[in-house]
């Protein structure tokens, strides 16, 4: 497949020859997280074929954005990984997710797929540096199926998929009082309703909530 250009001497026009086109920007947020195997990519990003998903990862590690790895024991199979370029898009990836709490996210549409696990790097754009000042904890969050951990570390946060060997806090929350928490209606109504439990030191339970904040909503209109 011939790759379309802007034929600009621009650098945001090169950087889009590279990751504009459908679904490599999404893929590069799944590779974000972790290694992933060809069928982990397949069922995050339903929709995505499986002929353009060899199209957009052949693109990705000829272009020096992918590589393919072996996972590590007990896994041992064949996956893909960010290269160093690659990862260094996460601070742009993560500006667009914030940019898309702001002005783009509103109730879910009925067409829309949703996956718990997109919140691990939700959490890295929710993150607020200034309120982790002096906080080391590891936060466990266990989302229906799925199971996630965030460490902070003095104004620093890293988050994974997996459960954390030994968390100092743990949040469990069904997948849809997890939705509309995330659409709006709060996760201390689901605290409160009993349909979110949140456990372990109480001090990083209280940090937690200024810790991770999704930011006000606003109109594209006037």
């Amino acid at each position: 497949m011939e790759q379309r250009t802007y034929n600009q001497y621009c650098a945001t026009a090169r950087t889009l020859d590279l990751v504009g086109e459908r679904w490599t920007l999404l893929l590069i947020r799944e590779l974000l997280t972790g290694p992933k195997r060809f069928g982990d990519l397949q069922a995050a990003l339903r929709g995505l074929g499986t002929g353009l998903l060899s199209t957009r990862l052949k693109h990705l590690e000829r272009e020096g954005l992918a590589r393919k790895v072996t996972l590590p024991a007990p896994a041992r199979t064949p996956a893909y990984a960010l290269t160093e370029a690659g990862e260094e898009l996460g601070p742009a990836v993560l500006a667009l997710a914030r940019w898309g709490m702001t002005w783009a996210m509103g109730e879910r549409r009925e067409s829309e797929a949703f996956h718990p696990g997109w919140a691990v790097l939700g959490l890295r754009a929710c993150f607020d540096p200034e309120a982790a000042a002096g906080l080391h904890a590891v936060y466990e969050f266990r989302v229906g199926d799925e199971v996630f951990h965030a460490r902070v570390a003095d104004g620093t946060v890293e988050t994974l998929h997996g459960p954390a060997q030994d968390p100092d806090a743990t949040l469990t929350i069904g997948e849809a009082e997890f939705l509309a928490a995330v659409e709006g209606a709060g996760l201390a109504r689901a605290l409160a309703d009993g349909a979110a439990t949140a456990t372990g030191d109480a001090e990083a339970l209280r940090r937690m909530k200024s810790l991770f904040r999704l930011p006000a909503r606003r109109s594209r209109t006037a």
